[in-house]
């Protein structure tokens, strides 16, 4: 068996970073944490990442600022968007940000495998 799939999550809510790397790691992947996206950048993570859980809205640099920051650097990596608020316009412009999905808190086990095995596809 080859090693876990790697996948980020960005969020500056705390209760997110510490309950749904749990959840992912559930599912068989490998799971990072970050509180920024700032953070995210700065670590080893962005060339191991092949999912990118994303929080919208958050302080400093956004989720979709993040997004066009990776795609200045060449980086083209399956986004999942999570959002607290939102609603289908939103959700029409996080997908021409190039999310594969959005998903409203709270979300489902079975939404976030969706999403996962979507974003993983375009792997």
């Amino acid at each position: 068996m080859g090693t876990p799939l790697l996948v980020s999550v960005v969020d500056d809510d705390e209760s997110v970073r510490e309950s749904l790397p749990d959840l992912i790691k559930e599912f068989g992947f490998a799971v990072q944490a970050f509180a920024s996206a700032q953070e995210y950048l700065a670590s080893d993570c962005v060339d191991l990442t092949r999912c990118l859980i994303l929080d919208v809205a958050m302080p400093g640099m956004s989720g979709p600022d993040l997004v066009k920051e990776l795609w200045r650097r060449g980086y083209r990596i399956p986004v999942i968007f999570i959002t607290a608020l939102g609603d289908s316009s939103d959700q029409r412009q996080l997908r021409h940000c190039g999310a594969v999905e959005c998903l409203i808190k709270p979300f489902s086990e079975a939404q976030l495998l969706k999403a996962l095995s979507a974003a993983l596809a375009f792997d």
